[in-house]
């Protein structure tokens, strides 16, 4: 098990690049490392906006999409420790979990 973010690029955008303090619109589908998805904004047919270093995501979300392109797609394997640590969220994420999630970027925009 893993106690480090890692990034991997699915597809390289060709759009604005994320920096600290951007106002981003995003699709995501979220996993356990079993492979159970606990949240998806496809499944809500809704993308998920956010600031990026604000403190209002998690904080493998915060360092693992900056310098990521609009119109790209990535998979961040999240440790625990930058995830929700030892918080138990929701009924299927427990304490101390590792969260991966693929984030499309559909919109950067700056601030």
């Amino acid at each position: 098990m893993s106690t480090e973010l890692q990034i991997t690029d699915l597809q390289a955008g060709d759009g604005a690049e994320l920096v600290k303090g951007a106002l981003i619109t995003a699709h995501y589908s979220g996993f356990l490392e079993d492979g159970t998805k606990f949240d998806s904004s496809y499944d809500r047919n809704e993308p998920f906006q956010c600031v990026i270093g604000a403190g209002q995501v998690i904080q493998g979300w915060d360092q693992g999409l900056i310098g990521m392109k609009a119109g790209g797609k990535r998979k961040l394997f999240v440790p625990s420790h930058l995830a929700y640590g030892d918080r138990q969220v929701g009924p299927v994420i427990a304490p101390n979990s590792n969260l991966i999630f693929e984030i499309e970027l559909l919109e950067v925009h700056a601030q």
